[in-house]
């Protein structure tokens, strides 16, 4: 199976000791801000036993990521190809969660740069894709630090008309215009 390392990280298919702590991030409401709701330990293990089974079927998904140093799991980075029917589908995405203790030390940019590298140079992508509400503004920089440029807005389908988080934004990145680090 596929691994993707930088100089300090290390994304990686998920382990039975990663539940607990993707299982810890997923009930902090400060991570989920921008999610429906906060998932309960067993909601999580699905999403992680999710993650893995679409790995081991595609070679790549989005991965568990830890720092090489210390081994400590910090949460998910990778690809996915959504399955909720988008205006701009199909399309593979690029994402990330990470736990609140690991923010601001420019670890979803690193990860997520190891992800378009491999999106585009092993995958032969010719376009990413990443999206979030209009209020994550944390996820919109990393988008922007990335080199993706903001498309348009949507209402995302998985939300009801009304809720708060169903007008999203679009970014993409062409192949064309990534710039490796």
């Amino acid at each position: 199976m596929i691994q993707l390392e930088t100089s300090r990280l290390r994304l990686r298919p998920w382990r039975d000791e990663d539940l607990a702590p993707f299982a810890a991030l997923n009930a902090d409401a400060q991570v989920m801000a921008h999610f429906p709701a906060t998932l309960d330990r067993a909601e999580s293990d699905v999403l992680a036993a999710r993650c893995q089974s679409l790995i081991e079927a595609q070679g790549w998904g989005f991965w568990a990521t830890e720092i090489k140093a210390s081994g400590d799991f910090i949460g998910f980075v990778g690809l996915h190809r959504p399955i909720a029917e988008l205006p701009f589908s199909p399309c593979v995405e690029i994402g990330w969660r990470l736990a609140r203790p690991f923010w601001g030390q420019g670890y979803a940019s690193e990860a997520a740069r190891a992800a378009l590298s491999f999106a585009f140079n092993d995958l032969a992508l010719a376009e990413v894709v990443a999206f979030t509400s209009l209020e994550n503004r944390r996820s919109q920089a990393v988008m922007e630090r990335l080199g993706m440029r903001r498309a348009e807005n949507f209402e995302h389908p998985a939300q009801p008309p009304g809720h708060p988080l169903r007008e999203h934004c679009l970014y993409r990145l062409a192949v064309s215009a990534w710039q490796p680090a």
